[in-house]
């Protein structure tokens, strides 16, 4: 027989025997839970298994049929189970092609053949988080042998496991017949390689002392474009390692069509104010009030507090800006029902009907969702009850992370909590603080009367919230009176006596204090630093205005800058 033919007869007996073939799954986990169901499902199927270490006693002591890992490889584990599955038995059997020429070395080195590797790794992460760590229980924590199987399955286009919510999917595909096989193998072929590339960015940044940083994420889901309509692609990137009961991710949409990049922008914006509302009226008061938070362009336009009614909160924040809240968003720490919603929608909006872009609440009843509804899915209906009542303990406390032209910048998150006795600062601090710098804000009674913001001056955005405030006042005066919203040229002026407002940086001249107790400010919380902090303190000890004053370098309130 010639060689062209002995060479085709191989290939047949090998094609032959890899269709028959037992197949094999490689099972290695550090958390047992669970593992044995995976694996008793696989042997269900037919399927040989070989593990390693406390794996495979983990799975013989369950009464499965297990093959070690030393059988294969002729060779223990050794180096204090550092070496057990680095091994060209294993390796070969994971990363073979099903050609003639690798299935011949196969042969002739007794390597077998490896469908699947079900693996997790050592938990670095924890042991760094760990009080009492150190760099050598760190390196100890620092998995070799799970990655390489990962990867090597991943290249050798093997079924890949590297994450426990996805052994179901692979019996369920399995069982179902192995549909779309190369697009199915290749989404979990990406899934190991991602997690390998984020669990060694992990060790570079704690070996490195944070000379390196990487950012990884999981795509959430895809906008229709980004801030702009030309801006496409845009989409949500969530941290699939995230347990914040608040991320975006955990919100669930019960209503309207899918959030757009400025929906999840602003959602991200509101988030921040109601927490650090709820921090500062926790720390200093000892109890989150309601609170109703009216939004627009990621500042608040409308916010306000009630110990006791929810629906108090609401009619309150309404009155903030009726011009700005239109088109806009409102989150609530407090379920919605149909009066509820009624009063977002109808309330101060004169014959009409107030058109919002989003509300986010702990929950909804079927009555508001269909109350809140608008056509084409408008106005998208959020709800997480984790911000029911949210507080101190619900800051966000991950570092901050900002696109830099060639970088990006990182910074800790927003999380200084003031001590202020008086409530109308206090509300003040928390929405002038997560508002664009640079901000002054004046509340009274529970209510945001102005919000002045972005302003490149501590004067202009004095006079800013006070045309906010009179704006608001004029509004409610014209709907009160039953006409629509008034126009820019209405003289209406709030009354801000006894109000009290917070800037977020020191007053670098008492031109804006000024202005802002010629209104009847009452109260002026801010920071110190000025060089002409005494002029400040001097005009307000004369004009009977309580001043509070932390040190700029401690409290300066400047956000999204």
């Amino acid at each position: 027989m010639g060689g062209k033919a002995s060479h085709f007869l191989f290939c047949g007996m090998m094609f032959t025997i890899m269709q028959n073939r037992q197949r094999t799954a490689l099972i290695s986990v550090y958390e047992k839970k669970g593992i044995e169901d995976f694996a008793r499902e696989l042997a269900d199927l037919g399927w040989k298994i070989i593990s390693s270490g406390g794996t495979a006693k983990h799975l013989s002591d369950a009464g499965l049929p297990v093959t070690d890992v030393a059988e294969i490889t002729g060779f223990p584990a050794m180096l204090g189970h550092r070496v057990a599955t680095l091994h060209p038995k294993i390796h070969g059997g994971l990363l073979a092609l099903n050609t003639p020429e690798h299935l011949a070395e196969m042969e002739k080195y007794g390597i077998p053949w490896i469908d699947l590797v079900c693996a997790d790794f050592y938990p670095l992460r924890e042991e760094i988080a760990k009080a009492d760590s150190t760099p050598e229980s760190v390196i100890e924590k620092t998995d070799i042998g799970g990655p390489t199987m990962v990867r090597s399955a991943a290249k050798g286009r093997r079924i890949v496991i590297c994450d426990p919510a996805d052994r179901a999917k692979v019996i369920e595909w399995l069982k179902a017949g192995e549909p779309n096989e190369e697009e199915f193998l290749n989404s979990l072929a990406a899934k190991a390689e991602a997690e390998v590339a984020r669990y060694c960015a992990v060790s570079g940044e704690y070996h490195s002392e944070g000379k390196y940083k990487i950012i990884s994420g999981e795509k959430g889901y895809e906008c229709a474009y980004g801030e702009n309509a030309w801006q496409k692609p845009a989409a949500l990137y969530r941290n699939p390692e995230c347990s914040d009961p608040l991320a975006i991710d955990k919100w669930k949409q019960v209503g309207g069509s899918a959030a757009s990049y400025n929906n999840i922008c602003d959602l991200d914006r509101m988030i921040q104010t109601m927490t650090h509302i709820g921090a500062v009226f926790e720390k200093n008061f000892g109890k989150v009030p309601h609170v109703a938070l009216g939004v627009k362009h990621g500042n608040a336009c409308g916010a306000a507090v009630s110990d006791s009614d929810p629906l108090e909160a609401a009619d309150k924040m309404l009155l903030g800006d009726l011009r700005a809240i239109f088109g806009g968003m409102v989150l609530l720490n407090f379920s919605v029902d149909e009066k509820t919603a009624d009063e977002l929608i109808h309330k101060y909006a004169g014959a009409g009907r107030r058109l919002l872009d989003m509300v986010a609440a702990p929950s909804f009843t079927p009555e508001a969702i269909e109350i809140l509804s608008r056509k084409k899915g408008k106005c998208r209906l959020m709800e997480n009850s984790a911000i029911e009542r949210a507080g101190l303990s619900s800051l966000d406390a991950a570092p901050r992370f900002r696109y830099v032209r060639g970088g990006f910048l990182t910074q800790p998150n927003y999380a200084f909590v003031p001590e202020i006795k008086n409530k109308d600062a206090a509300l003040a601090w928390a929405i002038g603080s997560t508002s664009n710098s640079n901000t002054i804000t004046i509340v009274k009674d529970g209510r945001l009367m102005g919000n002045g913001v972005g302003q490149q001056d501590r004067v202009g955005a004095a006079k800013l919230a006070m045309f906010r405030a009179d704006e608001s006042a004029a509004s409610i005066s014209s709907i009160v009176e039953g006409g629509g919203l008034p126009s820019a040229a209405s003289a209406e002026k709030a009354d801000l006596s006894g109000a009290a407002a917070y800037s977020d940086s020191f007053f670098p001249f008492p031109d804006a204090p000024e202005a802002l107790i010629q209104r009847g400010v009452k109260v002026i919380f801010s920071t110190s630093g000025s060089v002409n902090d005494n002029m400040t303190e001097e005009l307000c000890r004369k004009k009977g205005v309580e001043l509070v004053l932390l040190p700029d370098s401690e409290a300066r309130g400047f956000y999204q800058h």
